[in-house]
């Protein structure tokens, strides 16, 4: 090409990423930070070579397919996808790409955390004493539990599932089952002495912590309802890294509120950045706002990870991580 390709960038990224997007591209890059509109995204479609969308733009068909279109490539902002219709992307002879792998080790990270706050009742705390409410040490104040000896499950067995058992394992020493639609490789299995388990519900029945890896959409929509939460041991907390869409948040709040689960932590909700006040005000809750791979080195990664994938599509190759 002789001219360089126009690209628009929905939200901000990290500074390193923006300037090197714009020394290789002719950018436009949205300065207000604020999401855009269906009608913005369809304008887009008419008026760029290639668009760089994150979790909080809904390309569906009727955008995807906009009459007048010129964009030639979505390159994503993150490994989630549900956001993109790909069947009406592949109709339209769109491109699209992620940025697989490079979050995964913040995302578990975090995970982790959500564990931690929730089994040892750590929101609950720095909730109370920033509200002037500690009245001092006391042998049964706050009790949780501790991990070391307890099991993990993991529903879904992808990366950052695996990078979280690795933790938990290694690091607590907590015992590993996992469901997903088929069993994983072996060799993972023994490196994280990890067993596989055919069926939800008779995995959330042995789990003291259940954990989400698995991506959103229709195919997983509620997937955690309340079936589920019936079948889970009063004491069990739910970790949610995944989407907010993969739990039926009424019957995870009922849960939570009638004691039938011991607890939640999660980064992720189901109409974000909207929280419910009921959950909001739900016992043992940790409610983080989606910061999954919101570490600098991360952030950095994934902008540099969809860069490239933006440089192979010019250069006239396969983009690394075509979906």
């Amino acid at each position: 090409m002789v001219n360089k390709p126009r690209i628009l960038v929905t939200r901000k990224w990290p500074e390193p990423v923006e300037a090197l997007i714009a020394q290789r591209y002719d950018a436009t890059f949205n300065d207000s930070d604020v999401a855009l509109t269906s009608a913005q995204l369809a304008a887009a479609m008419r008026d760029f070579d290639a668009i760089c969308p994150t979790i909080t733009d809904r390309l569906d068909a009727s955008i995807l397919g906009v009459a007048g279109r010129r964009v030639q490539i979505i390159a994503n902002y993150g490994a989630g996808v549900d956001h993109i219709d790909l069947a009406a992307g592949r109709a339209a002879g769109i491109v699209v790409t992620n940025t697989p792998g490079v979050l995964t080790d913040a995302t578990a990270d975090i995970a982790i955390t959500l564990m931690l706050m929730t089994t040892r009742r750590a929101g609950e705390g720095e909730r109370e004493l920033r509200a002037g409410q500690w009245t001092g040490w006391r042998p049964t104040h706050l009790l949780g539990t501790s991990l070391r000896g307890k099991t993990l499950g993991l529903v879904g067995f992808g990366r950052i599932a695996q990078a979280m058992a690795e933790r938990a394992r290694f690091g607590f020493g907590m015992n590993i089952v996992y469901f997903s639609r088929r069993p994983g490789a072996q060799e993972d299995e023994q490196r994280l002495g990890a067993r596989f388990v055919p069926s939800l519900v008779d995995l959330v029945a042995q789990s003291d912590v259940v954990s989400l890896h698995i991506p959103g959409g229709a195919e997983t929509r509620n997937i955690i309802d309340a079936a589920i939460f019936a079948h889970m041991a009063p004491h069990a907390i739910l970790i949610n890294t995944a989407r907010g869409d993969v739990v039926d948040e009424g019957a995870l709040i009922d849960a939570l509120e009638a004691g039938r689960i011991g607890g939640a932590g999660l980064d992720v909700f189901a109409g974000e950045p909207q929280v419910s006040q009921r959950l909001r005000d739900a016992p043992n809750t940790v409610l983080l706002p989606h910061l999954g791979s919101a570490t600098r080195e991360t952030r950095e990664a994934m902008g540099m990870r969809a860069l490239a994938n933006l440089d192979d599509w010019r250069e006239g190759r396969t983009p690394r991580d075509s979906l």
